[in-house]
């Protein structure tokens, strides 16, 4: 524990703490209920992360800890962990963290006796394991898992970018085989499109908030291909684009092949984005590569087999602090995917897992 920080960092939770409350000021106001109620006092606040031990001093990667609280005239407690409000009269909580890694956190109890209250302050670390909270392993032919996945159906122009397949949900265009998710564009005339292809997303069916989430991949030859593994936020259709937010953890183009793209749009960042980065995958369309991305509120790194080569610097005014969905999809031509090389027939975007981890 670092005692200044831990100061730090109270105070600016105490006042949180005053707001939310809406509480006295002062524990001897002579207008509130003190003839009444005796301030609460000798507040004593102990806390553990469960399985701690000598040789795992942070717990046991489960991510809980166990508050023990107590003081005299106090009828109930107010813990402010995790930026989470918790109200108890036990003078117990078990509470569980979720963000993979080990961390410190501030934690701030206040015991009540009517409007008077005493706080104290105190932080824990604590170590959570990462563990898979969704997947799709791809491992049963046939048609995409339809708990899991639904579809955007439609022309290309229809999203914005120029493009010029018409995405279907036809095993021409999509399914799984031996083990493998197989998006396949196509040059063919169909219902006024040059081409067709897939885009799949698990809007309405999963989202998550902050965590690590990956895709293993091989990527489609051919000039004109523009393959995807990106985020959405949840709220697009009641907000819009771009101030849903948008999280392109893996985009290339054949034009330019082994050139990974990761980008964030959002307000006022949205079309030629300043907030991207490219890296290299060598051989990346004929052998397998994991493009991932871990997401936190203070940060956003992404990856190309666990290399680092972008962090962008998170913050409470950005909308990357909510839920967001994930889609795959194997666009053709358009704004980004440019010119489709003449000769072109058919390409394969091959995806062998998508996970998301805490």
């Amino acid at each position: 524990m670092k005692t200044i920080n831990l100061v730090n960092k109270a105070g600016v939770f105490t006042l949180i703490l005053l707001f939310i409350f809406q509480s006295c000021s002062s524990n001897n106001d002579a207008g509130d209920d003190s003839s009444v109620n005796a301030a609460p006092s000798n507040l004593s606040v102990q806390v553990e992360p469960v399985g701690k031990t000598a040789e795992n001093p942070n717990g046991d990667g489960s991510g809980k800890v166990q508050l023990t609280m107590s003081a005299t005239n106090a009828q109930l407690y107010k813990v402010l962990i995790n930026n989470e409000l918790k109200e108890i009269t036990t003078g117990s909580l078990t509470y569980e963290f979720t963000a993979s890694g080990t961390k410190s956190y501030p934690i701030i109890v206040s015991a009540y006796n009517g409007s008077k209250f005493v706080s104290s302050s105190t932080s824990v670390n604590v170590f959570v394991a990462r563990k898979v909270i969704w997947s799709d392993e791809f491992n049963v032919d046939g048609s995409p898992d339809s708990s899991k996945w639904g579809y955007n159906t439609g022309t290309g122009d229809g999203w914005g970018n120029n493009e010029l397949e018409y995405y279907t949900n036809r095993s021409e265009n999509v399914k799984i085989e031996n083990g493998t998710l197989k998006i396949t564009a196509i040059k063919e005339n169909y219902l006024g499109s040059q081409y067709t292809s897939t885009r799949m997303l698990t809007k309405g069916k999963f989202s998550f908030k902050y965590g690590r989430a990956e895709v293993r991949a091989k990527l489609p030859v051919g000039g004109g291909t523009w393959p995807a593994f990106w985020l959405l936020g949840d709220n697009i259709d009641t907000v819009g684009w771009p101030a849903c937010g948008e999280i392109d953890i893996l985009e290339s183009v054949g034009n330019n092949p082994n050139v990974i793209h990761s980008s964030l749009h959002s307000p006022g960042r949205s079309g030629n984005t300043p907030d991207t980065k490219t890296t290299t995958a060598v051989n990346s369309t004929t052998e397998f590569h994991i493009y991932a991305a871990e997401w936190s509120a203070e940060s956003i790194k992404f990856y190309v087999d666990d290399n680092l080569f972008y962090t962008y610097k998170n913050s409470s005014t950005t909308p990357f602090n909510q839920k967001f969905f994930i889609i795959l999809n194997l666009a053709m031509g358009g704004n980004f995917g440019g010119a489709v090389d003449p000769n072109f027939t058919s390409a394969t975007f091959e995806v062998d897992y998508v996970r998301v981890y805490n």
